[in-house]
């Protein structure tokens, strides 16, 4: 055991150390291993792949990729290389975008400098503009002053006194009227007294008072303010005797009369106004002393009647009435059943006349005494000319019901009805003045005078002593056949040879007379105030114009131009917005009319343009100058620069080589239609302005932009939705020549301003592009509406047509408003009312230019036009309207105004010019 352990000990000791060598040399080969073997490893890796090249290399990195090999790493290969491209991009742009905003900000600089320096010029240039206007307006100063509405000058309250007349009895305007109560700038103001506050008021007709005082509140000169007052006006009859409120005697109405506050001891500027109703009428002021008061009446003595001074004046038929112009004749046909009549009764001429055996010749009755007159010798002649059977006439001496007359003077016969039924069916109608020389106008002879014209019997008026209505400032000649008394031998030839044109304008004369002037107590009002201001050289009040309620819109963007409308080729047509919107000159004429045209003025139906309108009974129009005195200047046309083709076409030319024109467009729901239509006018010449009548009673969409054309677009809002109110005299149109236009109407710029160059050489007529004409249809006996081609027309619709801004007044306050109420019905036919009213003005038919038949722009929504009753519509209103006019106004023409080469092309240097066809 103990050599156990022992050899044990022994033999294991030097086993213990070598397993401790062999483990520290296993850990050393076991480090190297793990430490110096991968590092000689990767030597000699790497040794080997530089020495076999690029080709040969087993580990080291391989051109085009070749580790790439697996589908991860080639998709994260190419986004590596795709990002890195862009990285390359981006920092090009940047390089870029550096670089350009460095010259930008080189360029912002030179154009600061440039704009200092363009500041400086524009002041500069604004210097010069406003000098150069300035000058200009100095020299326009000089050579045509421009008027405005004159300030007006009221009277003193404290009148001067007048020097007495030689007599009162003597009186004239200039020994008994106060002129400077009556500035030619005071407007006319009228005083008119109340006559309930005075006695003889209570026995005044009551129906003359109330049509009086109806008539006062109309009166667009009458004041409340007596203290300025030009005028008084005194209604004194006519009287009527009752058992309450008997009539009072002359002394007490002497008295009564000089007891009005206002009298001033003499009565200067009064007028006594007495209106008759019936045919004999007591001629109570005969016996008084009026003073230095004027009288208005019909029926006036030569001892009492003041030549110059006193007005007679017509019967008060329709007291409160108004007359039915529907029930009035027609003037055609021109001869009717009867070549003349007469019915009356004269109980001392009638015993004389019915005594056998052949009157006398009026030779033989001068040999002895002087007859007091010839109605025994008119009787005698119209029997036989009645028994001759040449011609069917109507004569009656006898009446079975006889009114009340005047002494010598033939009552009337019968009722008005009656009488009127015999007037319908004569060609002519005698009026015989009164036998007895001192009886200078007679409410009888008035009557009978005032139903001729009513029914549009043509008054033959046999005597020359007799003073007509308003003697003094109308021409009766042109409405009535005066013929003296000895001449009744020849009468019967004299009314066979007229002619039917002759006839027929003396009957329209007549109607037109009768209309302005005698039908209702406001026209017989306003025309005694008339002839006085008329008399005293006073200018009429100007009419007023219909107030334009603008709509607020919206402009947007700077409007096109339509390239179909704008190709006008080498045409020049005019200068675009080379001057600011210019307003036609206005109150030009208003005292030249007064001095110079009162007799005309007065006298005109429906004739000659320049003279019809302006009667005195009507306001005097603000823009009426050129109106009239168009055709007056001396300018050459072209304005002086001659006709060739440039200097024509970039030269107005005319008479008025200034003048510019206003749109207006009536619409109705169609925003998208009328926006193009406004984009349309965009660059036209001398267009004023653009009036957009909103038809509609829903305003404009908020969020609609109008186009801003460079020119003022007006929207005018109406009172209700009205074809009428195309022809409004809207205050805010301030030139005289009108362009209306329909939302849907397709013009070419050189078709408008060609339509412009022809109405400025007619200035009274229509002048247009879609031509129509009315027909006679003979199965049916009535007129017809056409609108078929033809070689003729007698209509210019209106939905593209100039016309002068007069007519608008005319249209809205003269014509009668039984055409306006039809055109409100159907909604329909207001061009051809307007049509009938310058035809019937001018006797003179409307101007087509170009070849244009239609004027729809292509693609437009249906308008009313397209339904099947508007054809039908017209018709009728063709036939209505001659019926309220009497007869057809409307004239045929086959005259069309083209330009000569008007769509060729030329040169400047060639000659352009008009040619008629």
């Amino acid at each position: 055991m103990m050599q156990r352990n022992g050899g044990g000990v022994g033999a294991g000791g030097q086993p213990w150390v070598l397993r401790r060598v062999r483990l520290t040399w296993l850990s050393f080969m076991l480090f190297f291993i793990l430490v110096f073997f991968p590092l000689i490893a990767h030597y000699y890796l790497t040794t080997i792949d530089e020495a076999g090249g690029p080709e040969k290399r087993i580990f080291g990195p391989r051109p085009g990729g070749e580790l790439c090999e697996a589908k991860h790493v080639q998709d994260l290969c190419r986004i590596r290389e795709s990002v890195s491209e862009e990285l390359l991009q981006l920092e090009a742009k940047r390089q870029e975008l550096n670089g350009e905003i460095a010259r930008l900000n080189l360029r912002i600089e030179a154009c600061k400098r440039s704009i200092d320096s363009a500041k400086q010029d524009l002041l500069q240039l604004k210097n010069v503009i406003s000098q150069t206007e300035h000058s200009y307006k100095e020299l326009m100063a000089q050579n045509q002053p421009k008027l405005s509405l004159p300030v007006r000058l009221l009277p003193d309250k404290d009148d001067p006194v007048l020097p007495p007349p030689r007599s009162f009895r003597a009186c004239r305007l200039r020994s008994c009227f106060d002129y400077a109560r009556c500035p030619l700038t005071s407007g006319f103001p009228v005083y008119v007294y109340d006559s309930a506050l005075y006695l003889w008021g209570d026995s005044l007709d009551p129906l003359v008072k109330q049509a009086f005082t109806a008539s006062v509140k109309s009166s667009i000169y009458v004041t409340d303010n007596p203290s300025i007052a030009c005028l008084y006006v005194v209604l004194v009859g006519e009287l009527q005797e009752s058992p309450s409120a008997p009539l009072p005697p002359p002394s007490e109405l002497e008295k009564q009369l000089k007891a009005l506050p206002y009298w001033r001891s003499d009565g200067h500027n009064h007028i006594l106004v007495h209106l008759s109703r019936n045919s004999m009428t007591q001629n109570f002021l005969y016996n008084v002393s009026t003073a230095r008061a004027a009288v208005a009446q019909s029926t006036f003595l030569e001892q009492q009647y003041r030549e110059g001074f006193d007005l007679v004046v017509s019967p008060l038929v329709h007291a409160l009435s108004e007359p039915n112009f529907l029930e009035v004749p027609p003037q055609v046909p021109v001869k009717r059943k009867y070549l003349f009549t007469f019915q009356g009764e004269k109980l001392e001429s009638l015993r004389s006349s019915l005594q056998e055996g052949p009157p006398q010749s009026f030779e033989e009755e001068m040999e002895g005494d002087p007859p007091a007159d010839y109605d025994d010798r008119i009787i005698g002649t119209l029997k036989a000319v009645q028994d001759s059977h040449l011609d069917q006439v109507l004569v009656e001496f006898t009446c079975k019901n006889p009114r009340p007359s005047l002494p010598t003077e033939w009552s009337l016969c019968g009722e008005r009805e009656e009488r009127l039924e015999v007037l319908k069916a004569s060609t002519f109608t005698l009026v015989i003045l009164p036998g007895n020389g001192q009886l200078v106008a007679s409410a009888g002879c008035g009557m009978r005078l005032f139903e001729a014209l009513e029914v549009g019997a043509i008054p033959v008026v046999l005597g020359d002593h007799a003073k007509l209505p308003y003697h003094q400032l109308i021409r009766w000649s042109e409405a009535t056949i005066m013929v003296p008394k000895p001449r009744i031998s020849e009468l019967h030839f004299l009314l066979r040879s007229l002619s039917d044109n002759d006839l027929l304008a003396m009957r329209r004369q007549g109607r037109f007379l009768w209309e302005t002037y005698f039908s209702t107590s406001e026209n017989i009002l306003n025309t005694i105030l008339a002839s006085v201001r008329t008399a005293i050289q006073v200018p009429a009040a100007p009419i007023r114009e219909e107030p334009a309620h603008e709509i607020p819109h919206k402009a947007g963007k700077m409007a096109g131009t339509d390239a179909n409308l704008a190709d006008n080729g080498d045409l020049d047509l005019g200068p675009v917005e080379t001057e600011p919107p210019y307003a036609s000159p206005r109150f030009l004429r208003n005292f030249t009319y007064t001095s110079a045209d009162t007799y005309h003025a007065w006298n005109r139906a429906p004739g000659p343009f320049h003279l019809f309108p302006h009667t005195p009974l009507d306001p005097v129009l603000p823009s009426e100058a050129k109106f009239l005195g168009s055709g007056t200047g001396f300018r050459p046309i072209g304005g002086g620069t001659g006709g060739s083709g440039k200097e024509f076409q970039a030269s107005l030319g005319g008479n008025v080589p200034r003048e510019q024109f206003t749109v207006v467009m009536l619409t109705y729901e169609r925003e998208e239609v009328l926006m193009n239509s406004l984009e349309r006018l965009n660059g036209l010449p001398y267009l004023n302005k653009v009036v957009v009548v909103w038809n509609s009673p829903k305003p404009p969409s908020d969020d609609l932009l109008w186009p801003d054309i460079g020119l003022p677009i007006v929207v005018v809002h109406t009172e209700k939705n009205s074809l009428n109110n195309r022809f409004l005299p809207w205050d805010t149109v301030e030139t005289e020549a009108i362009l209306s236009i329909d939302d849907d109407a397709h013009l070419r710029h050189d078709e408008i301003m060609f339509g412009f160059r022809v109405w400025r050489e007619a200035r009274d007529r229509i002048v247009g592009f879609p031509g129509r004409f009315h027909a006679w249809d003979v199965n049916h006996q009535s007129w017809l509406y056409n609108s078929n081609y033809s070689c003729e027309l007698s209509m210019v619709l209106t939905g593209a047509a100039f016309f002068h801004k007069y007519y608008a007044y005319l249209y809205s306050y003269v014509m009668p408003q039984a055409i306006r109420d039809m055109v409100d019905e159907y909604i329909n036919c207001e061009d051809i009312a307007m049509n009938f009213l310058v035809s019937h003005i001018t006797r003179k038919p409307p101007i087509k230019v170009t070849s244009r038949w239609t004027f729809r722009c292509p693609g437009c929504p249906q308008a009313l036009s397209h339904d099947d009753s508007h054809f039908h519509e017209r018709h009728k209103c063709i036939n209505f309207f001659v019926k309220v006019y009497g007869y057809m106004p409307l004239l045929y023409t086959q005259f069309r105004v083209d330009s000569v080469l008007f769509k060729t092309r030329l040169p400047h240097d060639k000659t352009k010019c008009f040619k008629f066809i």
